[in-house]
């Protein structure tokens, strides 16, 4: 039986009858994994390295192991493995699908640090990266395409700027030319299925809403086939991939009231996003859910919700400096680079966004904002105060 998220988020990866009827399962540390005799241990290292397997640390415990069958199931995928951060869940795959001479596609709206990785590790291992424009066409996407173009990398939303991509019809020029398809789907947690999309791999930061508590870091890597999981369990095993069971165990807790938090951060979110449209001071909101934001229409299409993560883009009269006064005239957000806990959070983005084909212009300087689970009407009013600061300016 094929059970819905809400469902699957609170009875994956647990079984009570076998933990003496503990409703968490236990957490378990280790490097070293002891066998009742040298055959027993043979048995065990015959089984293939792509399976699941408790004979030393690195290759995982039950606590990973029941992460990992949580966070497949939820995303409609077959196996994932777990990393020790966000980050992490992008390199290990480009790394273990990626050869000398080929060519990997990427966004030029791409998170930072992976445009760092394309740039610097995989530039000097002799992968090529060509950056392209975030709300390219199936037809614009297949001029760029080359016979040793192996993967399109995929993040929708954008990181900062919020371009929702057009995912079935890009997934459908790769597959036709060989290629694999990655998707950073970190925003779009229990909104978008990968897989029914066409995407082969499905990268998400833990550290996020799974973690939801802002005290974890850890990724997860998502496929749907055995043939990818071949290819990306055997890429961590050989790159050492590992991450803390003491995460995992909090991952698999925070998993259990992703659905609630998540609605709520999407109800309060889209009530300040839609707040900040009305406002003198901005010229446009960047939240998918919106017609302001590039690419809305593919979010209509293929997401069911959202989460509490936006842009703001301000009027061209209110410079860098302006804005800065206003975050730091806000009392109830936090200043911080990450995202999906349970607090509230902002930076100014625009001197961040690194861009190399041409995208992300947008009228005036930009902020992002992440809404927490404070009350409302409390953060409007924190708002309120900071842009009156903006005005004053």
């Amino acid at each position: 039986m094929v059970r819905k998220v809400e469902t699957a988020l609170v009875q994956a990866g647990r079984a009570p009858v076998k933990q003496y009827g503990f409703v968490n399962p236990p957490l378990k540390r280790g490097s070293t994994v002891l066998h009742a005799s040298v055959a027993a241990k043979k048995a065990v290292g015959q089984r293939a390295a792509f399976e699941p397997v408790e004979n030393y640390g690195l290759m995982g415990s039950e606590t990973h192991f029941a992460l990992e069958a949580a966070i497949a199931e939820i995303e409609g995928g077959t196996h994932a493995q777990v990393t020790g951060s966000g980050l992490s869940a992008i390199t290990l795959p480009l790394l273990a699908y990626l050869n000398t001479g080929e060519h990997l596609l990427v966004p030029d709206s791409v998170y930072g640090p992976t445009r760092s990785f394309c740039d610097s590790v995989l530039k000097r291992f002799g992968v090529e990266t060509t950056y392209y424009d975030p709300m390219i066409n199936a037809e614009g996407l297949e001029a760029l395409f080359r016979p040793n173009t192996k993967v399109l990398f995929t993040e929708s939303p954008g990181s900062h700027t919020f371009e929702v991509q057009d995912i079935p019809a890009l997934a459908e020029v790769a597959h036709r030319h060989g290629a694999k398809v990655f998707l950073d789907n970190t925003w779009g947690i229990l909104h978008f299925a990968p897989f029914e999309k066409g995407v082969d791999v499905s990268i998400h930061a833990l550290t996020k809403y799974p973690g939801g508590h802002s005290d974890i870091i850890l990724g997860a890597v998502v496929v749907n086939s055995e043939e990818d999981w071949r290819w990306l369990r055997l890429g961590s095993l050989e790159t050492g991939n590992y991450a803390s069971p003491d995460d995992c165990w909090l991952a698999l807790r925070g998993l259990r009231t992703l659905h609630v938090r998540l609605k709520a951060a999407e109800a309060a979110g889209l009530k300040i996003a839609q707040w900040f449209a009305a406002r003198p001071e901005v010229a446009r909101v960047l939240h998918p859910a919106m017609p302001s934001c590039p690419g809305h229409e593919f979010f209509k299409r293929d997401f069911t919700g959202a989460c509490g993560l936006f842009g703001v883009v301000f009027k061209p009269e209110y410079n860098a400096e302006d804005v800065v006064r206003m975050i730091d005239a806000l009392a109830m957000f936090g200043i911080g680079a990450s995202w999906g806990g349970f607090e509230s959070l902002v930076l100014p983005t625009t001197g961040t966004i690194r861009r190399s084909a041409g995208t992300g212009r947008f009228e005036g300087e930009a902020a992002r904002f992440q809404i927490g689970l404070e009350n409302v009407d409390d953060l409007i009013a924190d708002l309120e105060q900071g842009l009156a600061v903006l005005r004053r300016s």
